[in-house]
């Protein structure tokens, strides 16, 4: 109850405090995020991909294209928890993937970017993949969002609800037309919302495994049932930006595309090393395109290092909402989007996979720090799945070596010192389940931390 009083105060005092500043304020920008469900980074036409993506290679033709965006984890929850709150998952309570059995979500006393907005008068919807909690309380609805259509978690979970708002209007979800229909409703939710500034949260569904495709993409890509899907995606965005053209509202509306994590079974990651679960490159960035035209340079293509969980202080610093009473992890990125910058100072990303952190990436390098001894999906070696310190530490200059293949630790030792120094002043901030977790980590010895694996070279 104190929690819900706490976040209710918060918002309360946010309006008011805002109610007088907006009589007569220019309106705030319209908001669209497309957030696909394992993309890899290398699954788009304009990151290299065969697959045909004519709409989303006008997204960056027309805005902005980033090379070094890092989703804030390798698997969906977490991810999606940082997207929406600009902090890490370990700091919110959602280090690990929500199931249908689960009774908890994403901490009530955590706000939502929808719940930052709504002071500001803006109207909010959620489209497609929630997977922060699928009882009533955690649902969109319940956290800032005016209407909710889509599955609450993953299409390969049992069972598979398809909801509007909190009710269940088909189950299990025919999935080959979900792209189609959760077009439908972005398309009537900005017809409808043309006259007030909008918020809105597409989440497809794919290309997450099982995969689908409506009638009309089926068999159309030469690269199989996984070109299709992304191809209908790509159909998808170019109904939206369609629409907020034909709406007279392209100058007013930022969009940005991304995915929450890399690749899984299928799809490509590019040359990056690593998959999705894996905190690897591959694992971790993704695409991520923005468009605001008038205001986003065209046809820019960027690589200074950015975050998912940059989008929610980006967006409160456009909107002119009150900052959330918790500090963010993100940082404003809109220097980099309006071409006023090239790079950003901004303190190490940290990698986590679930409680665990196992990488820093500071500018160009990546330092591995731990790594379990068995890949995400796989089975569990005797002894359970743990995570084991990489000792002596991995470092990667990935402008130079993208795929992580060269570890140029021996000859960077300042560089390796720097971003211990940071890991450990950053660690120091965190809940005490992960400091826990991390000092545990640091002080485990005597098991390999891949298995099978050759002993490391002496010196």
């Amino acid at each position: 109850m104190k929690d819900t009083l706490t976040r209710r105060s918060f918002l309360g005092a946010a309006a008011a405090s805002l109610a007088p500043a907006l009589r007569g304020a220019p309106r705030p920008p319209n908001l669209v995020v497309i957030f696909c469900d394992d993309l890899g980074y290398g699954d788009l036409h304009c990151y290299g991909s065969s697959i045909r993506t004519p709409n989303l290679d006008r997204m960056a033709a027309e805005g902005m294209r980033f090379m070094q965006h890092i989703s804030a984890n390798p698997v969906c929850s977490p991810s999606r928890a940082s997207l929406l709150t600009g902090r890490y998952p370990t700091r919110v309570g959602v280090p690990r993937v929500l199931n249908p059995k689960d009774t908890t979500g994403l901490p009530k006393d955590e706000l939502t970017l929808a719940e930052l907005l709504k002071p500001l008068g803006y109207k909010t919807m959620c489209i497609g993949k929630w997977h922060l909690g699928h009882l009533p309380e955690y649902l969109p609805t319940s956290r800032g969002f005016d209407e909710y259509f889509g599955i609450p978690y993953s299409n390969d979970m049992k069972p598979t609800p398809l909801l509007h708002n909190t009710r269940t209007v088909e189950e299990p979800a025919r999935q080959d037309t979900l792209t189609q229909r959760y077009t439908e409703h972005a398309l009537r939710f900005l017809r409808q919302s043309k006259d007030s500034p909008f918020f809105l949260y597409f989440a497809h569904t794919f290309p997450h495994i099982p995969l689908y495709a409506s009638e009309r993409f089926r068999g159309r890509s030469p690269l199989g049932l996984y070109g299709d899907v992304v191809e209908e995606i790509d159909w998808s965005v170019g109904e939206v930006l369609n629409a907020l053209g034909q709406l007279g509202l392209e100058e007013r509306t930022l969009v940005l595309f991304s995915s929450d994590n890399g690749p899984w079974y299928q799809g490509s990651p590019g040359r990056l090393r690593g998959r999705k679960g894996s905190t690897w490159e591959g694992g971790v960035r993704v695409p991520f395109l923005a468009r605001w035209p008038g205001r986003i340079p065209r046809a820019r293509v960027s690589q200074a290092l950015t975050s998912m969980m940059d989008v929610v202080p980006t967006f409160l610093k456009l909107a002119g909402a009150a900052p959330p009473p918790k500090p963010l992890d993100g940082i404003d990125i809109w220097p980099l989007l309006s071409g006023q910058r090239q790079e950003l100072e901004r303190e190490a990303l940290l990698y986590f996979d679930n409680i665990h952190l196992q990488c820093a990436r500071w500018g160009r390098w990546k330092l591995h720090v731990a790594r379990y001894n068995t890949f995400a999906f796989s089975p569990a070696p005797p002894g359970g799945r743990q995570n084991f310190p990489v000792d002596p530490p991995e470092l990667y200059d990935l402008l130079n070596d993208p795929d992580e293949s060269y570890d140029v630790a021996p000859e960077n030792p300042k560089i390796v010192a720097e971003i211990q120094s940071r890991i450990e002043r950053l660690m120091a901030g965190f809940p005490e389940p992960i400091r826990k977790a991390y000092h545990e980590t640091k002080t485990r010895g005597g098991a390999p931390y891949t298995p099978g694996a050759l002993p490391r070279p002496q010196a």
